[in-house]
């Protein structure tokens, strides 16, 4: 357990302190839940009523909510982001490998770095380099001249293909595979011909990739990820594709091959893009959406259906199955009402 004083926590945020000094937290909790020993935070004022009954040690708060908190308060600029921060500090998430295990299986020529650890049952092929500080969890594979950059970080049975380059500072959860063949094939009269992946993968700085994630590697040239990009669990991404720094990824997104991502986009989850298309910089997909053609410009853009009743559903359905019949209609009513004129 960690534990710190909101004197020490003032000064990381640069939050001004209103309030005991020497109080102390060691966990962070929901208003509605937290009581002595916990911090909260406030990160839109129409829920400011409830400060009256928060039983928290401190609160993170804006200027205009201070006056409504009955408790310590840090006052900082955007209480959501000192949220992300003070649960940084209060972290108590374990090293994915401690050390290097007997049972690990290191090739002979593969180079190890200072201070890197690596769990049971991993296996590091020939060639590979895993740069200082790097954890490499438990039944992980790290295939031949791949490279695992500084303190990166993966967690148990993380799977890194041949020649695949993951760079400094990066997190990736378990059963990620990184690497895998590409849905190549060429087709030889209704037979399905393998066409070889001779590209790779390679992994900017900081970026952060969540479980059960598939990114394959290129056919030619590589698939790229940026530097900063953050991707959630369970998502496709296809073969050459590249998404620029500091885009965001929700769950279960599928990117088919050969398309480029911008820089600063959030796609939101169960989102999928075409192959062969390209987004531009700071584009917002929201949830489910289904992008079949290029974005060129930035903005906020959605597709399909929100839900309704079955009963709604189904005449919406029907209605839409008659929309080229009910266009053919109107263009020959605009015809004769423009004939009339």
């Amino acid at each position: 357990m960690v534990r710190i004083t909101l004197a020490e926590l003032a000064e990381k945020l640069e939050a001004k302190l209103h309030g005991d000094a020497s109080v102390v937290v060691s966990s962070i909790a929901s208003m509605d839940k937290a009581s002595e020993g916990d911090i909260t935070f406030l990160s839109n004022s129409k829920y400011r009523q409830h400060l009256e009954q928060c039983n928290a040690s401190a609160v993170m708060v804006k200027e205009a909510d201070l006056p409504y908190c009955q408790t310590n308060a840090l006052v900082v600029r955007d209480p959501y982001l000192a949220y992300a921060l003070v649960a940084q500090i209060l972290d108590t998430t374990p090293a994915s490998a401690v050390g290097v295990s007997p049972s690990a299986h290191i090739a002979d020529d593969a180079v190890i770095g200072e201070g890197v650890a690596i769990g049971h049952n991993a296996v590091i092929e020939s060639g590979a380099v895993i740069e200082s500080g790097a954890q490499v969890g438990a039944g992980c594979f790290i295939g031949k001249n791949a490279k695992i950059g500084t303190k990166t970080k993966l967690w148990a049975n993380v799977s890194i293909y041949h020649d695949v380059v993951i760079g400094d500072n990066c997190l990736i959860q378990s059963a990620t595979v990184i690497g895998s063949d590409g849905f190549g094939y060429a087709n030889d009269r209704g037979t399905w011909v393998k066409i070889p992946q001779l590209g790779s993968v390679r992994v900017g700085n900081n970026v952060e990739i969540g479980a059960s994630c598939s990114i394959d590697r290129g056919a030619l040239d590589d698939t790229v990820i940026g530097d900063g990009v953050i991707l959630d669990n369970q998502l496709q991404i296809a073969h050459n594709v590249v998404i620029g720094e500091k885009t965001a990824m929700a769950g279960a997104t599928t990117v088919a091959g050969s398309t480029t991502i911008g820089k600063h986009c959030v796609i939101g989850g169960a989102s999928v893009l075409n192959g062969h298309i390209n987004i531009a910089d700071g584009v917002h997909i929201t949830g489910m959406g289904m992008v079949m053609r290029s974005i060129s410009e930035p903005g906020v853009y959605s597709s399909g259906i929100p839900l309704q009743t079955n009963k709604e559903w189904r005449k919406t359905a029907a209605r839409t199955h008659r929309i080229d019949e009910m266009h053919k209609r109107l263009k020959t009513v605009e015809k004769k009402l423009s004939e009339e004129k």
